[in-house]
């Protein structure tokens, strides 16, 4: 689980370590979850398609019960 929720800036750098630990996560049979993105770490993740590959959720209680 990945809480976003004070991030206010990501970029390329970012966007790999996430696609690195969702893809190690995979590996061990685990998955990943990004909670809280907004506003423009939200549209970052949308515009190069992670929020389709991660699990993406408004808030850290719902991606813990998603």
């Amino acid at each position: 689980m990945v809480d976003l929720s004070r991030v206010t800036f990501m970029d390329s750098s970012g966007i790999n370590i996430l696609i690195a630990a969702h893809q190690a996560a995979i590996s061990a049979q685990g998955w990943l979850r990004l909670a809280g993105a907004k506003g423009s770490v939200l549209r970052v993740l949308q515009l190069v398609g992670v929020d389709q590959v991660i699990g993406c959720r408004p808030t850290l209680e719902q991606a813990l019960t998603a």
